[in-house]
């Protein structure tokens, strides 16, 4: 594999003057072997302006966070990233690449996850490139490659952990996000390493049941949101039952037998339990009746 090699060109504006300089001069040369009729002169100007056309496309300028990769004769000679003007073998190649932080969304993907059940999963992942030789030698489009590859490694991921956990402690793609992106950032990384590309963030952006299991998916998160919020009020409403028997007994308000202080615990639980307001019966008759 290729590695990158820091190219050392020269400074392009002490170059640029000098040749600004010859072409003029080769001008006037030119221009005076004419006016002198001496086609010796004339055809001298005029090779030594060629001369400096010839070298004219040496010239290139790098800007910030840019690398310029040069190549002579299908050679690779370095990649020059100093920002500025500068001057190389005129017959020599130049192919900018951008150093920059990029991101791009991918698109939203239907896959299965671990438990077979259909989602609709999508990232978004930030990256830049960190070695330019292998991004333009090792790959035919690193862009390309980024795109294609950051699909394929959310699909895998997808498929590795379900939607959700249904009470279980296993790693899910809905509440352990930081688990999920840290996962995906491994993947992806192990990826674009031989292209030279480095992953700053990846993070999901967009996740759902698809469309054809959306409403029995949504009726199964119901119904365990209710039964959740039923196991949390029994257990309230028990508590409150024994603080209310313990505090008759403490206070020897009323003296109750095991089978009125079933009867008590039943109206009890029925009233606090219940998901409207109790309607309230008045006995009129004793105790007992």
């Amino acid at each position: 594999m290729l590695r990158e090699v820091d190219a050392r060109p020269t400074s392009g504006i002490p170059i640029a003057l000098l040749l600004v300089a010859t072409f003029i001069a080769g001008l006037w040369i030119a221009v005076m072997g004419g006016r002198s009729q001496s086609a010796l002169i004339a055809v001298s100007g005029v090779l030594l302006s060629t001369l400096v056309l010839l070298c004219t496309p040496g010239l290139f300028s790098v800007a910030p966070n840019e690398g310029k990769v040069l190549t002579l004769f299908g050679n690779y000679k370095g990649t020059a990233k100093v920002p500025g003007l500068w001057f190389t073998n005129p017959f020599m190649t130049k192919k900018a690449v951008s150093l920059r932080v990029r991101n791009f969304e991918t698109n939203k993907l239907k896959v299965n996850d671990a438990r077979s059940n259909p989602v609709e999963i999508g990232a978004i992942v930030v990256w830049k490139v960190v070695d330019t030789a292998e991004a333009v030698f090792e790959v035919n489009d690193y862009v390309q490659y980024v795109t294609m590859q950051s699909e394929s490694a959310l699909r895998a991921l997808a498929s590795t952990y379900p939607y959700d956990h249904h009470g279980s402690n296993d790693i899910a793609l809905s509440t352990h996000t930081s688990e999920v992106s840290k996962g995906l950032m491994e993947a992806l990384q192990e990826r674009f390493a031989k292209a030279g590309v480095q992953v700053v963030e990846a993070r999901i952006s967009h996740l759902a049941y698809a469309q054809e299991i959306a409403a029995a998916m949504l009726q199964r998160q119901q119904a365990g949101a209710i039964v959740a919020a039923r196991q949390t009020i029994v257990e309230g409403a028990v508590g409150m039952v024994e603080m209310a028997l313990d505090a008759l007994s403490a206070r020897s308000i009323v003296v109750l037998d095991d089978e009125r202080k079933a009867a008590m615990v039943s109206n009890l639980l029925v009233v606090l339990c219940s998901d409207r307001a109790a309607q309230p019966v008045v006995n009129a008759g004793t105790l007992h009746t």
